[in-house]
């Protein structure tokens, strides 16, 4: 009986040894698993990092490489610039080789001569400059063309001071021989014998005039329409013209675009054929 308990307690004693043992080995292999978890975890990280900085190498450029972008398009820029320059030197180079160069004026012809000594025409020629006054001689005369200064209540002295400064300055040729303002006085800006920028292909062979105007219409005012006629009639006598021989600058592009000017007398035919008749009239008289 007594053998017996002992034996019962020894085996006891084995189970909780057991049991105790075995405890042991549940928590290690849970310290061992959550030791491997955590490498594993560890290592993903470290590979996925490793990923990453390579992807990032795969598409990320070096400093010198990520220049050439911007390199490029400043040098286009740069190109872009040089190009237009050469555009716009080329163009106005080709643009005043198409005029005549600046040379000495002719003398004065007996016409001009006797202008010089009409009490009622004042003369302030233009300084001679390749853009309204380049002094080439005009030989021969086969026309008038009546203008009206485009620029409505203006003085014959300001669109003078506008044809020997604002023009060369800003390289645009215009000008004129004569130019009647609005109280029926007459500038000369151009010598007969020399040719003004007024009428594009006839400025080799004819005489200009513009003529102020007191609005948008480009209706003459009285004063200014009688000294138009006087004048273009006084042109005609001396060189053997009629009022055939007057013409519109709207007549001189009629075919290859036409200008509306003199535009009151372009919009109003009558009217235009009436201040032919008007010239005609002090011719015969």
């Amino acid at each position: 009986m007594y053998n017996n308990g002992e034996d019962k307690k020894q085996t006891q004693d084995s189970k909780q040894i057991e049991r105790k043992r075995e405890r042991t080995d549940q928590t290690d292999r849970v310290q061992l698993f959550d030791l491997d978890r955590e490498n594993i975890t560890d290592a993903g990280n470290i590979r996925h990092t490793s990923d990453d900085r390579n992807r990032r190498n795969k598409y990320e450029l070096s400093p010198a490489l990520r220049s050439v972008p911007w390199l490029v398009i400043i040098l286009s820029g740069l190109g872009l610039i040089v190009i237009i320059f050469a555009f716009i030197y080329e163009s106005r180079n080709n643009r005043e080789e198409s005029r005549p160069a600046v040379v000495p004026p002719p003398a004065n012809s007996a016409i001009q001569a006797e202008l010089n000594n009409l009490n009622w025409i004042e003369q302030d020629f233009l300084p001679v400059n390749r853009f309204s006054r380049p002094g080439t001689a005009l030989d021969t005369i086969n026309g008038i063309v009546i203008h009206n200064i485009g620029n409505p209540n203006t003085t014959a002295l300001q669109n003078r001071n506008y044809f020997a400064n604002v023009v060369p300055r800003e390289e645009i040729f215009a000008s004129s021989h004569f130019i009647i303002c609005l109280d029926g006085s007459v500038i000369q800006c151009v010598p007969v014998d020399e040719i003004a920028y007024a009428s594009n292909a006839r400025n080799a062979d004819t005489l200009s005039i513009e003529v102020c105007h007191p609005d948008e219409t480009g209706r003459f005012n009285e004063e200014s329409y009688e000294t138009a006629i006087r004048l273009t009639a006084w042109l005609c006598i001396r060189y053997g013209l009629s009022s055939e021989d007057v013409i519109r600058h709207f007549d001189v592009e009629r075919e290859s675009g036409p200008k509306e000017c003199p535009r009151y007398f372009v919009v109003n035919e009558d009217a235009w054929e009436q201040f032919r008749a008007d010239v005609q009239r002090l011719i015969d008289n």
